[in-house]
């Protein structure tokens, strides 16, 4: 569901999926403005709401609980969502830099990426667990809980910070153990806990009686607090304070106040002396007007405050509202965020304190309004309105016009056809320049002769092998689906048992401006030609045209030799059918697009399609493999009744080894199938079930069209388990036997299914 009206003519990036910056989408999504297109670059597809991470770590409440799912959210804001993490800036380009993919252009950009633990004392690195990123401690939390129901003895637990967090964290962890001793196996041997406060007393922002309440609950669960106490050493077995005395510590969790990341100091923003972005009352970089910061990785210059997530959720609205005018090129307002803020710190149990300023409560009624708030707003970032295709209700007036810079592309522009709608010729050559094919000896005529066509010699004895496919993009990240593409276009080539040499590109770039224009189409091409070149194959040329939609194609020239090749039609009877990769692609992102899919699932099904087939096909040929296809748009049902045709036989399928992505399961009983699923239902009919398998809820998913799907093929029953644990190894750790070959036993092959 994408939001951009027309051709793309500015772009907003957001940094990072924090508080701040998950309201700016909400709002962009309510309201979109034609012409702009917003990507958000995230290092976690699943951002942690920090005020639910104690009743996380307590168990009142579950993963997803807690966590905001930015791929339904940036789908329904028609945003683009990158995958990856940033490490700098180019402020004179404007670009983004990330560890995994090419630079990410901008108009404008917003940051709001939180902290880093700052771990400067002696050997904290190596051995405590910080608390922040929240993901770090999530899933260290899993492996304490673990450590501790096997142990024999009381651990000793320390918590370095006694603010807000340390305190909060603390009675948490010792509720959730707690309530785990002598439970299904579990140690009985409950662990010892230390609260370490390098100030006089705990809570040093919060007020005396908020102090004086958490100091008896404290004392009242055997807490152990040190105050005055600043550790100045970690080991693996203990930790040091100033004082010089020593404590024996099996686990440490770090808690005391973090840090700002390093790259935009490095970038050139300015900071304040703690290196966190220094912005104006509008949220604007002092130093970089196209530059917008929020949440804790703001200091806004001239209203000091703590690091707490709350102002971060207060300054959404307005730096939602200051994209907006900066994007139009109107004055921005000004925002001056509350000096004193509601409080509700939990105790582990579902009880909790309550205070803002002078005011303190405390209760289970204190709890559950806090559990209320913190769901009201968890919502707003899950259930969405339903939004009519194409509705930009009073978005015209937000119309963008494009600077007058000798072009005359307007969103109303009418475009020529024919040859008249190719990309110029000045964006191929910026584009081809910056990309870097491999070269092949036999590659005669290639990118850098640019004849009409390519040329390539054929070695003697073999056959050639050429396919061809294309299809729009699947994903909004341009780089990524152009290494999707280039996998499941090479999927071809690796099912048969061939070499791939060289591949000829097919592009459709929607109407833009040049720029954005160019900075697509490279960031295409470098995820297409990555890929190619892994593969061994030379990218020699193509053509690139404009129209409505993203679509990227290959056409691929291969070699094999003949004796070698693997078809279709060679599966014997007794041989085992091994599939290399788990099935879903189709019903997952058909979930995504109705914002039913999580984004973890996405996530994984993005995984497997960039898995290459190529080190499969190989393993499969040294393991006497007969016959082998890709599961594609067909699905495993449609692939192996073509499979049984060309060969004359029956397949037996063993429903419930059939590997499935995560997720699929879900989506495929809630009933959620891809469009071109009812046309491969259509085989139904050739189909034999046993103990009406068809029953089964996630039945439908053997119909499901894939993208870059696995190898499926008849492998002899001797070799088919040395043949799945070489697949394994290699990575291909879900590959699995799916099923036999059997004799054919009625004039038309079928496909016998079983759970």
């Amino acid at each position: 569901m994408n939001k951009t009206q027309g051709p793309v003519l500015k772009d907003l990036v957001l940094v990072g999926g924090g508080h701040s910056h998950v309201i700016v989408l909400k709002r962009f999504g309510m309201n979109p403005m034609p012409g702009l297109r917003i990507t958000v670059i995230a290092r976690d597809i699943h951002t942690p709401y920090s005020g639910m991470l104690p009743g996380l770590i307590a168990g009142h409440y579950s993963f997803d609980d807690i966590h905001i799912d930015l791929a339904p959210l940036a789908q329904f804001t028609g945003a683009r969502l990158y995958h990856s993490e940033v490490i700098g800036l180019d402020l004179v380009s404007r670009t983004v830099l990330c560890t995994n993919r090419p630079p990410v252009p901008y108009d404008i950009l917003s940051i709001d990426i939180g902290v880093t633990p700052v771990l400067g004392v002696r050997g904290s690195a190596a051995h405590v667990v910080p608390v922040k990123p929240i993901t770090t401690l999530v899933n260290r939390w899993e492996q304490l809980k673990a450590r501790v129901g096997k142990a024999s003895r009381s651990l000793q637990v320390g918590i370095v910070g006694a603010g807000a967090a340390g305190v909060e964290l603390t009675l948490a962890v010792q509720f959730a153990l707690r309530e785990r001793l002598g439970v299904d196996g579990f140690s009985s041997a409950e662990p010892t806990f230390h609260l370490f406060s390098a100030t006089p007393q705990i809570l040093p922002t919060h007020n005396r009686r908020v102090r004086a309440k958490f100091e008896r609950v404290l004392r009242e669960r055997g807490v152990f607090v040190h105050t005055s106490s600043r550790v100045s050493a970690v080991n693996s077995v203990a930790l040091e304070v100033d004082s010089g005395a020593t404590y024996a510590m099996d686990e440490v969790i770090w808690a005391t106040e973090a840090g700002a990341q390093k790259w935009p100091t490095a970038a050139g923003l300015a900071v304040d002396e703690r290196g966190f972005i220094c912005v104006s009352d509008t949220l604007q970089s002092i130093s970089h007007p196209d530059v917008f910061a929020a949440g804790d990785v703001a200091a806004v210059a001239n209203h000091p405050r703590e690091k707490a997530g709350v102002f971060a959720v207060r300054q959404g609205p307005p730096l939602a509202a200051n994209l907006h005018r900066a994007i139009l090129g109107q004055p921005l307002e000004s925002f001056t965020p509350q000096k004193k803020f509601l409080s509700l710190i939990s105790t582990g149990d579902q009880h909790a304190v309550g205070s803002r300023g002078s005011w303190v409560a405390e209760g289970r009624w204190v709890w559950k309004w806090k559990d209320w708030i913190d769901r009201r707003f968890m919502a707003k970032f899950s259930n969405f309105p339903e939004m009519l295709s194409g509705d930009v209700s009073g978005a015209d007036r937000d119309r963008l016009v494009l600077p007058n810079s000798g072009s005359q592309l307007s969103p109303g522009s009418m475009r020529c056809a024919g040859c008249g709608s190719k990309v110029g010729a000045t964006v191929l050559e910026r584009v081809l320049s910056r990309l870097s094919p491999i070269h092949r000896e036999d590659v005669l005529a290639g990118l850098a002769v640019r004849d009409d066509a390519s040329v390539e010699r054929i070695p003697a004895g073999m056959v050639a092998v050429r396919t061809i496919d294309a299809f729009p993009a699947i994903v909004d990240d341009p780089y990524l689906f152009g290494q999707i593409t280039a996998n499941h276009c090479l999927s071809d080539i690796h099912a048969m048992g061939a070499d791939s040499r060289t591949a000829l590109a097919i592009v459709t770039l929607p109407l833009s401006p040049d720029d954005k224009m160019e900075a697509l189409l490279e960031e295409l091409l470098s995820g297409a030609v990555e890929v190619l070149n892994a593969a061994d194959t030379a990218l020699v040329g193509g053509h690139t045209t404009e129209g409505n939609e993203l679509t990227l194609g290959l056409s691929l020239s291969g070699v094999a030799d003949p004796a070698r090749l693997l078809r279709k039609h060679g599966m014997q009877s007794g041989h085992q059918l091994i599939l290399t990769k788990p099935i879903g692609t189709g019903t997952l992102f058909a979930a995504h697009m109705r914002l039913k899919a999580k984004g973890r699932w996405i996530d994984g099904a993005v995984k497997s399609m960039l898995q290459s087939n190529r080190a499969a096909s190989v393993c499969l040929q040294a393991h006497g493999a007969t016959a082998c296809t890709d599961v594609t748009g067909f699905g495993l049902a449609g692939h192996l009744f073509e499979m049984a045709r060309a060969s004359g036989v029956d397949v037996a399928l063993k429903l419930s080894t059939v590997p499935l992505l995560d997720g699929a399961r879900e989506t495929v009983t809630d009933g959620i199938l891809s469009s071109l699923h009812s046309h491969n239902v259509r085989l139904q009919r050739k189909i034999v079930s046993i103990e009406s398998v068809e029953k089964q809820p996630f039945y439908p998913v053997i119909f499901d069209p894939q993208t870059a799907g696995g190898l499926l093929a008849s492998v002899p029953v001797e070799q088919s388990e040395l043949c799945l644990r070489e697949l394994r190894t290699l990575g291909y750790r879900l590959a699995t036997v799916v099923g036999k070959v059997q004799p054919r036993s009625a004039p038309e092959e079928r496909l016998l299914i079983e759970m």
